[in-house]
């Protein structure tokens, strides 16, 4: 076993890392620019929907509120008359890149100190390099990627775009993998 606090320079270059690398592939490629569609008329839509004042959250249209509620024929008719959405909305304004950036630095800290915590519970000093990317790099994906499924699976997010976030989490698993076997203790 090797403690966590001889592991702090690798949880914290990993998470620097992950951040730049998340910026590139966001900022400077293509690769999520289709992620998002454009709604027809969006003015319209939003000027729809505005006299409603919907707070920040989740929202499902049509919403049922009971595996009973799912059963009647009116929601029925509604899910088959559509349109069947589920939709985020946030605040109004400008996005605060400041604290989303933020946040996801704090989580790649997160993911970072989990695949420490699994890595040095399992192999001690002076490990392998190919073992410490192995267990570091694996639990690294299952913080990033795998539980990204379950919104195309249970929410309708378009799998297009899934599975593309979940490329990236195998990029960032791969580059936790590569730090930490990289600085792993002798």
């Amino acid at each position: 076993m090797v403690s966590l606090a001889s592991l702090l320079l690798p949880i914290v270059l990993a998470a620097v890392v992950v951040f730049l690398a998340s910026s590139v592939i966001h900022m400077a490629t293509p690769w999520h620019k289709n992620d998002m569609r454009k709604v027809g008329d969006e003015d319209g839509v939003m000027g729809a929907l505005r006299p409603f004042k919907l707070a920040p959250g989740d929202y499902a249209l049509p919403m049922a509120g009971s595996m009973e509620a799912m059963k009647s024929p009116d929601f029925l008719a509604k899910m088959n008359e559509g349109p069947v959405v589920h939709m985020t909305v946030r605040p109004s304004g400008p996005m605060s890149m400041g604290t989303s950036l933020g946040t996801w630095f704090f989580y790649a800290l997160v993911v970072s100190l989990f695949a420490a915590y699994v890595a040095s519970r399992a192999l001690a000093a002076g490990a392998d390099y190919l073992q410490v990317f192995r267990f570091a790099g694996t639990t690294a994906f299952a913080g990033y990627a795998l539980a990204l499924a379950q919104n195309s699976i249970w929410w309708g997010r378009n799998w297009g775009m899934t599975l593309r976030t979940m490329v990236d989490g195998l990029v960032y698993a791969l580059l936790t993998a590569g730090v930490f076997g990289w600085l792993w203790p002798r």
